[in-house]
């Protein structure tokens, strides 16, 4: 850990002076010991904090995938200096550098303080990474226990407020990581680290020694989805116990690491009280908890499946907020002053703006896992269309090129033996066709050979070197000549995007010149930039679905989904807090397999899943994209009972109904930088029971939807935010019920029916 010095105030005046005059323009550097903090002015209300050696610590050639817009220099800069310290200051925003703490702490306009650095928390420490010199780098940051932070992306644990929780920012299935948060302080701030970032870093730990289960001996046979289709797989389950002893009562933050790329199962029982319990088959890594814990010795019980090693962290919750990377070559950061929406837009000023999303991609999108032949997609499409159900969008999952290898481009011939005909059919009948498409290919196929031959392999995976522009472009070239010239598919589904597995830990990217851990986190970001880049080319417009994002990723019109989930309550309210921490990142487009996409066997019969499906169905009306989805499933709205196929109908002819209204929205998204999908921090910043709200959200400037996530219930409680005119029930054409009209700031029991959900109109 470097010990930062301070440096006398005649050398800062002459190194400001210095910076003024070489560079054209104004930014404020101080030296510090070894390294150099450097502030610079990216807008009016945006600050770049860059703290670097003296000496750079290696050559890699780490290219800028973030900061790619280039933006006019700003005006009205001053830098000025005192006695205690010295100041950037622009019209938006003011940063001080004190010389005695060593800490920068940045203000509004009106000269509130938004937020500060902790003195001593500042970390750059020198280590390697696959052999490689590299820095670890962390800087906490002052975090009052009124403050209120969302953000970091989209996470399983069902958080929305993440003040003082710990997470680890990995990509993998059912998780994206954005190292960006958005306070209602007025602030956003983000960590800009490539690699895998610790947020809230946990740095205690439990010791966990295994225990024998008596029952687990014949284990239990389940159906998967692989990276080779779907397999039956044999689970064997673990358990593990531990002692936690807390020095002081208070509030800890407890983050669970199962010790596998993937996890099965989240258990966690303290003093023999379950606190976490959550099972799928696919699960991210670790999950994380809040909670209060007396003074003492507290027993730790922790359940998984076979091959998992758990390890327990904990930390305790306390008045900061901390950022810690442990592949970079730099500690780099940037604040941005303002409300919610103006954030936002700084944000995407910075590394892109959204573009248009089609409108026939704001309707409804029907998917289902899968068609198998060319004649089974037709024919349901045809049925459709003869019963008026107004679908815009029809999916193709994976395995359509069946017999050629995985993502061989090319269709298998005997299931699909015109192409170019069922294009011809679809559009004819106005769909829209979705393929499913991967950054992965079977080296065993004729493309991988040929793919082989070039080098554009990640080293011991079946991933392409998206960091590698020869290995892209390739991948292309033959994506283009192969599916996009041929035969004019409208929509792109990039599925597992992360990539998969976490496969960049470990192994050399950017033809073997960088290591994978330097770039952890944005593989996503660098599929997303060549295949919309691609197309966009092209003079298309196109949909493009993924698993995975980063920052910058909205800049190429991506839309993100929650991943392979399941279909419980739970789950259901796992995924709005999910959407709204992907909104709270300045992510435009999100949606989530509605019905849940691992469902029971008999989901056609069981009507307390199918109760569960509708209320999925009914909130996906008022997400920014509808879609349904289902593993193994036949999700057509015909294929289950009457009166469900009813309600799954009328979620549709709603989703058709609102179309205006949301047009209006995506258009305030691209010319504005409008949030559609909005956790309540956007509207009403000042109120601190609408912050508190998990599940609900507005939709657009008109809506506050109050998703139900709970069975059987004939009424819920909904709390209002203090809206001077007040708010009014909708019923969308199922006429008024009575006193439909409340005052804001207010908790309201209102009646709930199988007909839909609870939304109010926001009355001016």
């Amino acid at each position: 850990m470097n010990k930062f010095s301070t440096l006398p105030l005649l050398w800062a005046i002459m190194a400001l002076s210095l910076l003024s005059s070489c560079s054209g323009e104004k930014v404020l550097s101080v030296q510090s010991g070894d390294y150099v903090i450097t502030v610079s002015a990216l807008r009016t209300d945006a600050m770049r904090v860059q703290v670097t050696p003296q000496q750079s610590v290696n050559s890699l050639p780490l290219r800028e995938f973030v900061y790619t817009e280039k933006l006019p220099k700003v005006k009205d800069v001053k830098l000025s200096s005192t006695a205690d310290g010295c100041s950037i200051e622009t019209p938006g925003m003011k940063a001080v550098y004190s010389f005695g703490a060593g800490t920068l702490s940045f203000y509004d306009e009106r000269g509130n303080l938004l937020t500060e650095e902790i003195p001593g928390t500042r970390i750059l420490e020198k280590t390697e990474t696959q052999g490689v010199a590299s820095l670890r780098v962390s800087q906490g940051f002052r975090s009052p226990d009124t403050e209120h932070i969302y953000g970091t992306g989209q996470f399983q644990d069902g958080y929305l407020d993440v003040r003082g929780l710990s997470r680890r920012l990995t990509q993998v299935n059912t998780q994206i990581s954005i190292p960006f948060i958005l306070s209602d302080r007025g602030y956003g701030l983000l960590w800009n680290s490539y690699g895998m970032t610790e947020f809230n870093p946990a740095d205690s730990v439990v010791t966990l020694s295994e225990k024998v289960l008596s029952w687990n001996a014949g284990g239990m046979e389940v159906n998967a989805t692989s990276t080779s289709g779907t397999v039956r797989e044999r689970r064997m389950f673990s358990a593990f116990e531990g002692t936690l002893d807390i020095p002081q009562s208070g509030e800890y933050s407890l983050l669970l690491d199962v010790g596998q790329s993937m996890a099965r199962r989240h258990s966690l029982k303290i003093d023999g009280e379950v606190v976490m319990d959550m099972s799928n088959i696919w699960l991210p890594p670790t999950a994380s908890i809040k909670l209060i814990l007396d003074k003492g010795p507290h027993k730790i019980e922790v359940e998984g499946v076979r091959g998992d090693t758990p390890t327990l962290w904990w930390r305790a919750v306390d008045e900061s907020t901390t950022f810690r990377s442990d592949a970079s070559t730099k500690l780099d950061y940037t604040v941005f002053a303002g409300g919610a929406d103006q954030v936002i837009h700084s944000l995407r000023t910075l590394t892109g703006h959204i573009p248009g999303m089609p409108a026939w991609a704001l309707g409804y999108i029907h998917c289902r896992e899968r068609y198998d032949t060319q004649e089974e997609l037709l024919s349901n499409a045809t049925e459709f269309r003869r019963r008026g159900i107004p679908v815009d969008v029809i999916v193709q999952d994976w395995q359509w090129w069946g017999k050629n290898g995985w993502n061989a481009m090319c269709f298998d011939s005997e299931k699909y033996p015109a192409p170019g005909a069922m294009l011809d059919s679809l559009h004819g009948m106005d769909f829209r066709l979705m393929l499913s498409v991967w950054s992965k290919v079977d080296r065993n196929s004729d493309l991988g050979g040929r793919l082989a031959q070039r080098g554009c392999y990640i080293e011991g995976t079946d991933w392409m070197d998206f960091f590698s522009q020869k290995s892209a472009d390739y991948y292309w070239e033959n994506f283009r000549d192969s599916l996009v010239l041929p035969l004019g598919i409208d929509a792109w589904w990039f599925d597992a995007t992360e990539p998969e597995n976490d496969d960049l830990r470990g192994r050399m990217v950017q033809d073997g010149t960088v290591p994978g851990e330097f770039y952890r986190n944005i593989y996503p970001l660098a599929v997303n930039s060549r295949m919309s880049n691609g197309l966009r080319g092209m003079g298309l417009s196109p949909l493009i679905l993924t698993r995975s994002a980063y920052i910058g990723s909205q800049k190429y019109g991506v839309a993100t989904w929650s991943g392979d989930v399941g279909n419980s309550f739970e789950t259901l309210r796992r995924q709005i807090t999910g959407g709204l921490g992907m909104m709270a990142c300045g992510q435009g487009w999100w949606t989530y397999d509605a019905g849940g996409f691992f469902r029971p066997g008999n989901q056609y019969e069981d009507e307390e899943y199918q109760e569960r499906m509708i209320r999925w169905i009914q909130a996906s009306v008022f997400l920014p994209l509808m879609r349904v989805h289902g593993y193994m499933s036949r999700t057509e709205p015909w294929n289950y009972p009457a009166r469900t196929e009813e309600l799954f109908l009328g979620s549709i002819a709603l989703r058709h109904e609102l179309l205006p209204y949301i047009e209006e929205c995506a258009a305030r998204v691209s010319d504005e930088d409008y949030t559609i999908m909005r956790p309540l921090i956007f509207d009403f910043p000042e109120d601190g029971e609408a912050l508190s709200r998990k599940y609900e959200f507005m939709f657009g400037p008109k809506y506050l939807v109050c998703p139900v996530t709970e069975a059987g219930i004939t009424e819920m409680t909904v709390y209002l935010p203090d809206n001077p005119g007040g708010w009014k029930r909708v019923t969308f054409g199922r006429g008024e019920i009575p006193e439909d009209t409340y005052v804001g700031g207010s908790y309201e029991e209102v009646p709930v029916d199988m007909e839909g959900i609870p939304v109010f109109e926001r009355l001016q």
